[in-house]
């Protein structure tokens, strides 16, 4: 044990989303980052293979993003949230709708993917009153979801981990995930799944769709383990939505802005939603910051409605929404994916990611499903006498220890390396899974 920190400091963090008692016994300290590499407290370079938790596609310490954010704190270090502006959030809600689907103009900054779903939560339920259908307040998500860390994103999310410890929600209900048998080892988007989207019909004839304000979906469910939509299941639930009066909502937390090969998961499947809400790539990781992209008519609905003109039209946002740091650091971040053309290299080396990871099916009998779409891949791994998450956790620590940083959640290894990912770095990560894989027989 390299690092320097006591037991009391160890202690003294309670941190997110880990086992505490099994990290402070045996801590991961991670010392500095370059390129698409970690160092540990142990001098031990270790490769990124889920770009930061989704967030560093660019890689880690990129120079154009350091200055941006160096020169902004010299120069505006905060600017008040509320009834003030500074020009570089202007400049940045303009950039992000350079990556939007036609039609969603209108960006609402928040500090995070949490903040942002609830958001558009909270949105598309004033968004129905301010048009006088003020019945519209439930919410629909989806089995396996996951819409961050907030009550109204655990409400709305379906990964039973994440909910049943903290009892009632708000009034939300449930599609079936897309994960159908047949569609086992699907390259890509699965033929089978499709008619899981006619399960809305049953939650609109149940719940009434005068009751419903918005259905919420991740294109791709990314925390649940890569799971892919199936071919025409995002344009049936547009359809639905579409029929009923009922908001469709995208949380694009992790498909935004290049890990689909698109500029956004709405582009790569063909369906636009009513909002997108995005967080993670926009600043490379680097500063938090989360946004929502809405399409005009709703903003607009706001605006005819808002009473006085300097009256608020929607008493809603952050302390840190559009702070100037974070939009340095988005500015930058969205313009090196542009000049290097990153989205354009993760669609042309997509084909050979698919390759490199359906080649560990036969690697082992505990592999059960793998799934991908651009640069991103779920494994689902068989359970230990029902213990589904001890194989996965084994096997990302055993990834550590041999220099690769993958990461475990419920019965799948999830992997998303940086758009900046070399094939010889693709093979490696593969062929160190597979051999780690097979250790666990």
């Amino acid at each position: 044990m390299s690092h320097r920190l006591t037991q009391a400091q160890l202690d003294a963090h309670w941190m997110a989303y880990t086992g505490n008692r099994q990290f402070k016994k045996d801590p991961r300290i991670i010392t500095s980052a370059a390129g698409n590499y970690y160092i540990d407290s142990e001098g031990r370079k270790v490769f990124d293979g889920l770009s930061g938790l989704w967030t560093c596609g660019l890689g880690h310490s990129v120079p154009a993003i350091n200055e941006a954010v160096a020169q902004q704190v010299k120069t505006l270090d905060y600017s008040p949230a509320f009834q003030f502006g500074h020009e570089k959030s202007f400049l940045l809600a303009e950039r992000i709708t350079e990556f939007m689907p036609a039609g969603l103009n209108r960006i609402f900054f928040t500090g995070s993917g949490s903040e942002s779903v609830d958001t558009a939560l909270k949105v598309a339920r004033a968004y129905w009153r301010k048009k006088g259908m003020g019945t519209k307040t439930k919410f629909i998500g989806r089995a396996k979801g996951y819409h961050g860390a907030g009550i109204s994103g655990f409400s709305v999310g379906g990964i039973p981990a994440n909910r049943t410890l903290y009892g009632q929600g708000l009034e939300s209900y449930h599609l079936p995930h897309t994960q159908v048998p047949g569609s086992e080892f699907s390259k890509g988007m699965a033929e089978q799944g499709k008619e899981r989207a006619e399960n809305l019909l049953d939650l609109i004839t149940m719940h009434d769709a005068s009751n419903i304000a918005a259905v919420i979906v991740e294109p791709m469910s990314g925390s649940a383990g890569v799971i892919v939509p199936p071919k025409g299941y995002l344009q049936r639930l547009r359809e639905i939505c579409d029929q009923h009066n009922i908001l469709l909502i995208f949380d694009e937390v992790i498909t935004a802005f290049g890990r689909m090969g698109d500029k956004t998961g709405a582009e790569a499947f063909g369906v636009t939603p009513d909002a997108i809400v995005m967080a993670k790539q926009v600043t490379n990781g680097v500063i938090p910051m989360g946004a929502v992209a809405f399409k005009q008519e709703i903003y607009d609905t706001f605006m005819n409605n808002g009473g006085a003109e300097y009256m608020l039209e929607i008493p809603h946002g952050y302390t840190y929404s559009a702070h100037p740091i974070a939009c340095a650091a988005a500015l930058a971040s969205l313009d090196e994916i542009k000049k290097q053309g990153l989205i354009e290299r993760v669609s042309s080396m997509s084909s050979a990611w698919e390759n490199s990871v359906h080649q560990l099916k036969d690697a082992s009998s505990m592999i059960t499903d793998i799934r991908n779409y651009g640069f991103a891949a779920g494994i689902t791994i068989a359970p230990i006498d029902g213990e589904p998450a001890k194989r996965p956790f084994q096997i990302a620590m055993t990834m550590w220890n041999k220099g690769y940083y993958v990461r475990y959640g419920a019965d799948t290894i999830q992997l998303a390396p940086p758009f900046t990912t070399e094939q010889s770095e693709i093979d490696s990560l593969i062929n160190a899974l597979g051999e780690t894989i097979k250790q666990q027989d």
